[in-house]
């Protein structure tokens, strides 16, 4: 957590909860305030009533008053920032409709004046190579990607919203989000067969019971999350969805986003998925069908993170030089066995992963005589694709409980 608490914190994200809280335990101690405006008098009440101390209060407006006894008390205070497209004290991850708040239908032009534009020129403003970055803009993307970091990490404890799944007398109750990351080329046309194929991986895995995560662009990623959006449909609810998604196969066609706005109004009830963009990548625009979007400035973390997260494999698709960056990074995740036991790293198309990007041949030369041997695979159908996801599953129960 911060630097300034305990390891074990509470944290507080509503005038609601900070009145309970104060009003159960008679004290603010090892909490953690986030983003409220205490300058009414009923808080300035509450929040005098008791001592502050290990306590830290984040961009929360308050009076001097308020200020001063939280100082005097043992508190700390981090203000907030100002002149910012965004929040650096977020107490959630971002939703589609958030970032693409001020796009307007029919006029592709105005993804230029989205949330997520506006951040990514801002962002890109200051990391120019030439320059430093501006000391306070670097602590508030840093402060910024903490959030995601924290909000990210509630979200993954949170149990699946499928509870019928056929998986559910395979894995145990304690693991609540059984993460699969889907990885591919954000180059990608959705007229291809590799989309479509990536779409039904992404359905098929959240019909098992899986979360799926991608990178959260356009690409591939476009058609896990797709996939999974629709997971509580028949099958052919997502050929026929990849079917009108193809009629704009590029992120830079017209119609791209309304395309795709028309799935979402057909099917406005879509299962969750997760995506983790970058605005390091900003200039591709974040897909619209994950339910949860963790987005961070920092690319190198958001990479492994993304990577770290999913205990359950990942999925490589098609792609180039930043899917290949990925594999690498999966692959020593797996050797040192970073995060615990190796997870699965299954490619689809053979021919591409041994011949046109013969990476899979290293990979497996890479691999042997270590654990993560035992779960590289590689194929061409996608229901073999899932059998190795949902082997390994069963196996790692297994393992579990021995």
């Amino acid at each position: 957590m911060y630097e300034c608490c305990p390891d074990r914190v509470i944290e507080i994200e509503s005038s609601t909860e900070l009145v309970a809280h104060i009003e159960t335990h008679g004290s603010m101690k090892d909490i953690v305030v986030q983003g409220l405006d205490l300058r009414s008098e009923v808080m300035e009440e509450v929040v005098q009533r008791v001592p502050a101390e290990d306590a830290c209060f984040l961009g929360c407006r308050m009076t001097s008053a308020t200020d001063e006894h939280i100082r005097n008390t043992g508190g700390t205070i981090f203000p907030a920032f100002t002149g910012l497209p965004f929040h650096p004290y977020r107490a959630s991850l971002y939703s589609t409709k958030e970032l693409m708040d001020g796009y307007r239908r029919g006029e592709y032009e105005s993804l230029h004046e989205t949330a997520d534009r506006r951040i990514y020129d801002y962002f890109k403003a200051r990391t120019k190579v030439s320059q430093a970055v501006p000391v306070m803009d670097a602590l508030a993307f840093r402060i910024h990607d903490h959030a995601v970091d924290d909000a990210l990490a509630d979200l993954l404890h949170d149990p699946p919203d499928n509870p019928d799944s056929h998986l559910d007398h395979v894995l145990p109750e304690t693991d609540r989000r059984r993460v699969v990351g889907v990885m591919g080329g954000h180059r990608l046309e959705r007229d291809s067969p590799t989309f479509r194929q990536v779409a039904v991986i992404g359905w098929k895995l959240a019909r098992a019971g899986f979360f799926v995560a991608t990178g959260g662009g356009p690409g591939a990623m476009e058609a896990a999350n797709l996939g999974a959006y629709l997971s509580a449909h028949e099958l052919d609810v997502v050929h026929n969805a990849v079917d009108t998604l193809a009629a704009a196969p590029h992120y830079e066609d017209e119609a791209y986003f309304d395309l795709a706005y028309q799935i979402l109004d057909t099917y406005p009830d879509g299962a969750d998925s997760l995506a983790i963009p970058t605005w390091f990548y900003g200039h591709e625009p974040s897909n619209l069908f994950p339910s949860h979007v963790a987005k961070y400035f920092a690319n190198s973390i958001r990479e492994d993170g993304l990577l770290a997260i999913a205990t359950h494999g990942v999925i490589y698709a098609p792609g180039s030089a930043g899917t290949i960056q990925e594999i690498f990074m999966d692959a020593a995740q797996n050797h040192y066995e970073t995060f615990g036991a190796a997870s699965p790293m299954v490619f689809l198309d053979r021919e591409y992963w041994t011949e046109t990007k013969p990476v899979y041949p290293l990979i497996e030369t890479l691999a042997e005589g270590t654990p993560y041997a035992d779960v590289l695979s590689l194929h061409n159908d996608v229901d073999d694709i899932v059998e190795d996801i949902l082997t390994h599953a069963r196996n790692r129960n297994v393992t579990a409980t021995e």
